[in-house]
C-alpha cells in the first residue's frame, strides 16, 4: 500500500479542511494509506517524509521555516512526489524561496473583471486597515473564464479531458520557465499591468525536481471547485502520477 501525507491550514478562506478531507477520500479510493494533519510537525522528521510516497500540501500562506523547508525538498528530490492546489500549495509560505523553487510557481495576483490591490498579509489586522483603506467588494476577485487543455499533449494527466468553463478566482502566477504545462487561460490583466496584453497562463502543469515529480493546478478556490468533472478528474491523475514510482 502507497502511502500519502496530506498537512493542511493556513487561511480558511480556501477551505482547506473540506479540501483535505475530499483528497484524503480520493487518494483511499486509489489504496493509499493517508496520514492527515493540520500541522507541520511532521516536516521536523525527515525519515517520515522520505518513507512517504505523495505529499500534498494545503496551506496558504502561513510560515514555514528554512530547516523544515529544506527536509521536504530534499525528501521530494529522493523521489518523493508532491502535488496541490490553487493557494494551498503555491500561495503557501510567501517569503520561503527554495520552496517556490521546488513547487514552480507563485501565485501574485487576481486579474478579476475591475482592478483591486491585492493583499501580501492576511493577518487579520493587516486585512482590516486595508479594508478600510482600499475596500473591495465580496467575491471583487471571481471571474468567469475558459480552461483549455493543451492539443496534442502526450502526458496521461489530461488525455482525453475536455475543455469548461468556470468562475472563480484565476490566478496569475510568477512561473518557472522549466515546467511542462498542461493546461491554460486566457487572462486579460487589467489595471497597470494591462498595457501588456492578454496573457497566455497555465491552469495545470508538472515539472521534476531530482527524483521527484510535481503536479500543481491552479484550480481549487473553493471545494466545489473539484466537482467539475475535468477539474476531479485531473488532479486525481495528477496525484498518480507524481507519486513515487519505485523504491
Amino acid at each position: 500500500m502507497r502511502k500519502a501525507y496530506i498537512f493542511y491550514g493556513g487561511w480558511d478562506g480556501h477551505e482547506p479542511e473540506q479540501v483535505s478531507a475530499r483528497f484524503k477520500r480520493m487518494l483511499e479510493a486509489e489504496n493509499f494509506d493517508v496520514v492527515r494533519e493540520d500541522h507541520m510537525d511532521r516536516l521536523d522528521d525527515e525519515e517520515f517524509l522520505r518513507s512517504m510516497d505523495l505529499i500534498i500540501p494545503l496551506w496558504t500562506q502561513g510560515y514555514l521555516g528554512d530547516c523544515k523547508c529544506f527536509r521536504l525538498c530534499d525528501a521530494i528530490a529522493s523521489g518523493v512526489g508532491i502535488a496541490g492546489c490553487h493557494g494551498g500549495m503555491c500561495d503557501a509560505f510567501r517569503w520561503n524561496i527554495e520552496y517556490q523553487f521546488m513547487t514552480g510557481s507563485q501565485w501574485v495576483v487576481h486579474p478579476g473583471d475591475t482592478w483591486y490591490h491585492h493583499l501580501s498579509d492576511l493577518d487579520p489586522k493587516n486585512i482590516e486597515e486595508v479594508n478600510r483603506e482600499y475596500p473591495s467588494p465580496e467575491g471583487a476577485f471571481e471571474r468567469e473564464y475558459e480552461v483549455h487543455f493543451k492539443k496534442g499533449c502526450s502526458s496521461p494527466i489530461i488525455e482525453g479531458l475536455e475543455d469548461f468553463k468556470v468562475k472563480t478566482e484565476q490566478y496569475y502566477l510568477h512561473l518557472d520557465p522549466c515546467v511542462n504545462v498542461l493546461a491554460t487561460t486566457q487572462v486579460d490583466t487589467l489595471g497597470p499591468h494591462s498595457p501588456n496584453g492578454i496573457v497566455e497562463m497555465p491552469v495545470a502543469y508538472t515539472k521534476l525536481w531530482g527524483k521527484g515529480r510535481v503536479f500543481y493546478t491552479s484550480m481549487g478556490h473553493k471545494d466545489y471547485i473539484f466537482d467539475i468533472p475535468s477539474v476531479g478528474e485531473m488532479v486525481r491523475r495528477g496525484f498518480l502520477w507524481a507519486a513515487r514510482k519505485e523504491k
